[in-house]
């Protein structure tokens, strides 16, 4: 998918006096400042400053927000070389879903997404892909679920509408399903095709979700 910006990410660091890891992520991180990988950097050793941690519910260092991803403890130079790579792209939030979501983080992803919807489509491969893990399907079926009630979907409704044209009757299930939990009226022509889906089940939701959303219309 197409990147978001191709501006290097500012970041974020919080250290700590005595902490073994904090100057290896520090000075990867300057490597990366001085190569023009990352745009900004903010240092604060939080014995000094504790309601810098308290402000952002950090219990632990190193605590490290790069572009958008948050990351905990020690990461390799080349670790933070690849995530402040992948900062600006779909792809690159798609890989830190992923990983957040099988570690089971769930609770952290919804409320990025709440904040910054714009990333909402890099669930989409998530949805796609025959090999996510089930773990991490789960929790994109969560994320959506609980995201409808206070986020605007719409931006998922062409993608999710191609989903469910998919040949999987299972992804077609799910995307049918999700296309309701946009509450946009944008979502009814694809729901009205899958009336004539050779699955059952696939009909079924699509009935349910069109009533859904038919009701909901003005």
């Amino acid at each position: 998918m197409s990147a978001t910006t191709s501006a290097p990410p500012d970041a974020e660091l919080l250290i700590a006096t005595g902490c073994a890891h904090c100057p290896v992520v520090l000075e990867a991180l300057g490597t990366l400042i001085k190569e023009g990988i990352i745009s900004s950097l903010r240092v604060t050793n939080i014995a000094n400053q504790p309601e810098r941690a308290q402000e952002l519910g950090v219990r632990s260092v190193p605590w490290l927000q790069l572009g958008p991803f948050i990351l905990h403890g020690l990461h390799s130079p080349a670790e933070l070389r690849e995530w402040a790579e992948r900062a600006g792209s779909m792809d690159g939030m798609g890989v830190y879903l992923h990983d957040q979501l099988k570690q089971g983080n769930l609770g952290a992803m919804e409320k990025l997404l709440a904040a910054q919807p714009e990333w909402l489509g890099a669930l989409i491969p998530l949805l796609e892909q025959e090999d996510t893990d089930m773990k991490v399907r789960i929790g994109v079926d969560a994320l959506l679920e609980s995201l409808a009630t206070d986020t605007d979907l719409d931006s998922l409704i062409e993608e999710l509408g191609r989903l469910s044209q998919h040949e999987r009757q299972s992804l077609r299930s799910d995307a049918s399903h999700y296309l309701s939990l946009t509450r946009s009226p944008a979502a009814i022509p694809f729901l009205e095709a899958r009336l004539q889906d050779e699955s059952a089940e696939v009909r079924d939701i699509a009935e349910e979700g069109l009533a859904e959303l038919k009701a909901l219309k003005p």
